[in-house]
């Protein structure tokens, strides 16, 4: 360990090896702590809520009639994956997710793996929900739906949000707190309507064909794409720094959204197949117009399906409303979770200084957004809905299941470690309490990421380059500061 000097001191509480760099003492330039509950809750549930309108489509291409089980497991594992975060963020209340929880339990060079995947996640996150936002606009402009059109809208949503939070959070985070209430309430009444209007239990078990539509492999995959719910954890995660009283805010957020999804995630798919079932359109093949016609905008299939012109028509501008503007809050809430993310990881010098900068009127990571934002305009101009959420589950499971291992490596490195929540289900092994739902949630998300690895060729084709640009980043600039790729090093003034 480096001794201290008048520009490095060793961070009292942290591990063995952790080094800080100090800058010279400036007025705090820091992140505001301004967000509550319902700002919280409404970064993650942007991103929740809004996966109803695409991943439906996606997963039902996948998981057929299964669909409906596909949701349900991947709302189990979103359990799990809840507090896991819970006891991770409040413990460490600081943006960085599952890269702070790896920095902790493992190291550093772990803790950038699980950060860079996290980026990934992020801009695909963006890129997709821009991407959906003119298909459902297309009720009122039918070209929207059309590529080009859709992909040239999907990046001005993603110019117009960049310009929105380099403005700064909590201007943006309060146009979420309205919106997200008012698509919530939207998504209720649709589900009720449909369970009183369209569920069908016939069809729904006519719909189940097992282990042939769909084959076991692709229902795998059907549940991780329904997982990218859980990019709402990272989103709540990564804005503990600009939070009030995270001990508290936090685990409630993460609660309110883990409801939310049982609730939504159970039911839509329910209704969704009751009105476009599965066929067998040709010998051994399967279809539904879920997956087909709707892919884009299934939300909008179901409404189709309701008895009634008049209904129909009142609905379907309703929904054409509600869902580009519930997919803004997702794209926003994503790119909010990705500007603190890679500012943290600036910080940490995982990535270059510029990453970290805060711009001095508005306190926000301006060069990040303004950076990722353009990378997740590239990713919108093929406009391939299938290949975005394929690379979302490569990233998702990574990440996820590194925050699962950390939070057990912590549990068994630091047992004595504040921890204002603690997950409640633990089993003791070798003197150390570990908690049972992390065990499952590792399990769970990391055999989930070699099926995608295995069976999707879109996945592993850009997931693993991006693996392997990031470390070549991080290795070379660890190299140019002289630091080891294993060491914390972090700048403490701001």
């Amino acid at each position: 360990m480096q001794e201290d000097s008048p520009e490095q001191g060793v961070h009292r509480g942290r591990l063995p090896g952790d080094v800080f760099i100090r800058r010279p003492r400036v007025p705090r330039r820091g992140l505001h702590r301004v967000l509550g509950v319902p700002g919280l809750f409404s970064a993650a549930y942007g991103n929740v809520g809004s996966s109803i309108y695409y991943a439906l489509g996606v997963v039902a291409l996948f998981a057929l009639g299964l669909t409906p089980i596909a949701f349900i497991v991947a709302g189990l594992i979103f359990g799990c994956t809840a507090l896991t975060y819970a006891e991770g963020t409040t413990a460490m209340p600081e943006a960085g997710g599952s890269a702070m929880f790896a920095r902790r339990g493992f190291n550093e060079l772990f803790s950038f793996i699980a950060g860079w995947a996290q980026v990934l996640n992020f801009v695909v996150t963006i890129a997709i929900s821009a991407f959906a936002v003119p298909n459902y606009l297309a009720v009122f402009v039918p070209i929207l739906k059309t590529w080009p059109a859709n992909a040239m809208f999907g990046i001005g949503v993603v110019g117009f949000l960049a310009t929105v939070n380099v403005i700064g959070v909590k201007e943006s985070s309060g146009v979420n707190v309205g919106l997200a209430v008012l698509g919530l309430l939207t998504q209720v009444f649709l589900v009720v309507l449909g369970l009183f209007l369209l569920l069908n239990i016939d069809t729904l078990i006519d719909n189940v064909h097992w282990g042939v539509a769909p084959s076991w492999d692709k229902l795998v995959i059907g549940i991780a794409i329904s997982m990218i719910a859980y990019t709402g954890i990272e989103t709540v995660s990564n804005l503990a720094e600009e939070t009030r009283n995270p001990a508290k805010n936090v685990p409630r957020s993460m609660f309110g959204v883990f409801g939310t999804v049982l609730f939504m995630y159970t039911l839509f798919p329910l209704v969704a197949l009751s009105a476009m079932p599965v066929e067998e359109v040709a010998p051994g093949q399967f279809e539904t117009e879920l997956a087909d016609e709707f892919i884009r905008d299934p939300v909008l299939g179901i409404v189709e399906q309701f008895p009634g012109e008049a209904l129909q028509a009142v609905l379907s501008v309703w929904v054409g409303i509600l869902a580009a503007t519930i997919l803004i809050i997702a794209a926003n809430a994503g790119m909010l979770g990705l500007s603190r993310l890679v500012y943290s990881m600036g910080r940490h010098r995982q990535l270059p200084p510029v990453f970290s900068q805060i711009d001095v009127k508005r306190r926000t990571p301006a060069n990040a957004i303004v950076i990722f934002a353009i990378v997740a305009a590239v990713l919108i101009i093929p406009g391939k809905l299938e290949v975005l959420a394929n690379v979302y589950a490569f990233g998702a499971m990574l990440s996820f299941g590194l925050a699962h291992l950390s939070i057990i490596a912590m549990r068994v490195r630091e047992p004595g470690m504040t921890r204002p929540f603690r997950i409640p289900f633990n089993l003791r092994v070798a003197g150390r309490q570990i908690p049972v739902t992390a065990v499952i949630g590792a399990v769970g998300t990391l055999f989930t990421w070699v099926v995608v690895v295995v069976t999707q060729e879109a996945a592993w084709a850009i997931g693993f380059p991006w693996l392997v640009a990031g470390l070549v980043i991080y290795l070379l600039y660890r190299w140019a500061i002289h630091e080891s790729p294993m060491k914390t090093v972090k700048l403490e003034e701001e």
